[in-house]
């Protein structure tokens, strides 16, 4: 334990690790979470582009313009339907009399969850959007709105088709209606916009940057001795190799877990503070109605959050084994970034098996998958994505700390 101690201050000395740590925390928290919700994403607009410097306030105001709906039915959606034609056309009004947008009405637009609303309205009522409408309007200005009926039974319309077009069918279409089947209605009503974000880019996006920071602190934990010339005076120490290999692997876990821990704690509290607590218990399918996933947002959350955590730590012990294996901290580091970001940059142009291998990478696949209906195929058996990708990377993690402790040993003993 106090090899352990040792080492694990030895890495928090080192300037490198604090001004990795700085950076990840202001660009994480500060950046993606504070001046998002403050500022770039939820400030308000008055011309539909430009943002203020008042996303609290608007937040308020976009939860308080959903709460009159408060559960998804027909009725309520067709009342959402009429309430956005007339605001729609009061903004068309002002356009034509007064030659600009009253800057208040622009903001009851942009607090109605419309861009949301809209995706319901082409994934489920396909059939009523216009090409010629396309690029002029959006589509709940000009639905005919009593024909908004059967929601429910049109979402799993949606989802059979979806299906089909995605390949899936026969014995996977039937595992994952299955999985749909514990999705219930009517589904709860709030504003759906923060939790988008939250689960969509927030949570799901962390992994990317906390990969680049890992890699960079944990390139240099056992290559690093050889650039610092300490090698030959490790031999001489009382606790031997595989002592020290062991603290400081159990180093290399604990910077993961600190460094995850201060930025998902600044995150969440940011959360609480602009977004509260409200629509934690609405199901996803308010994001996304063809996801089969049968959570609600929190349920969501966690997930991701878990596995952001899980596959943290499995890129952990990759990045210790690249550094154990080589004599050069610089070389770790870039085999670290590349099993990271070398999967990410030609994902979309391999085939489907090898991006499904990709995903099973620490820190290469997403959370957001919860929102898909990807499959493995193992054994004769179908198995949906998020049940596999949260572990496997931390059990790549774990089999790479083997052969790090006994390679770094070969390198010393050399």
């Amino acid at each position: 334990m106090e090899l352990f101690r040792l080492e694990h201050k030895k890495l928090w000395r080192k300037n490198s690790t604090r001004i990795c740590v700085l950076l990840c925390v202001f660009y994480c928290v500060v950046f993606g979470s504070f001046m998002i919700y403050q500022w770039i994403t939820y400030g308000s607009t008055d011309n539909f582009s430009s943002h203020n410097f008042d996303g609290y306030e608007n937040i308020r105001n976009c939860q308080a313009y959903s709460q009159k709906y408060g559960v998804l039915t027909d009725e309520s959606l067709q009342e959402w339907v009429t309430d956005f034609k007339s605001l729609y056309a009061q903004l068309r009004d002002e356009r034509k009399t007064q030659g600009a947008e009253n800057p208040e009405t622009v903001y009851r637009v942009n607090n109605s969850d419309m861009y949301t609303i809209n995706g319901w309205l082409k994934t489920l009522y396909p059939e009523l959007e216009r090409a010629d409408m396309l690029g002029v309007t959006v589509m709940s200005d000009y639905v005919e709105t009593e024909k908004l009926t059967g929601i429910y039974e049109r979402r799993e319309k949606a989802i059979d088709t979806f299906l089909e077009i995605s390949g899936q069918t026969g014995a996977e279409r039937d595992y994952l209606l299955r999985i749909n089947e514990r999705v219930k209605g009517p589904f709860s009503w709030k504003w759906t916009d923060g939790w988008s974000n939250v689960l969509g880019n927030a949570v799901s996006g962390l992994g990317t940057i906390l990969a680049l920071f890992l890699a960079v602190v944990l390139s240099a934990l056992f290559a690093g001795e050889w650039h610092d010339n300490t090698s030959a005076l490790l031999l001489t120490t009382r606790n031997g190799w595989k002592k020290l290999a062991t603290a400081k692997i159990l180093t290399g876990f604990a910077f993961t877990l600190e460094l995850f821990s201060m930025v998902a704690a600044g995150m969440i509290i940011l959360q609480l503070v602009y977004l509260g607590t409200e629509g934690w218990d609405m199901p996803i399918q308010m994001v996304k109605m063809i996801a089969i996933a049968p959570m609600n947002m929190l349920q969501a959350e966690i997930y991701e959050y878990a596995f952001t955590l899980l596959g943290a730590l499995g890129f952990a012990g990759v990045v210790m084994l690249f550094s154990a294996l080589s004599k050069n901290h610089v070389l770790a580091l870039l085999l670290s970034m590349a099993v990271a970001y070398g999967p990410m940059a030609v994902k979309n142009n391999v085939p489907v098996v090898l991006q499904q291998a990709f995903d099973l990478l620490p820190l290469v696949g997403s959370g957001a998958d919860v929102f898909r209906t990807n499959t493995f195929h193992l054994f004769g058996h179908y198995i949906w994505s998020p049940y596999l990708i949260i572990w496997v990377p931390l059990l790549i993690g774990v089999l790479c700390l083997k052969p790090a402790v006994k390679g770094w040993a070969r390198r010393m003993k050399g």
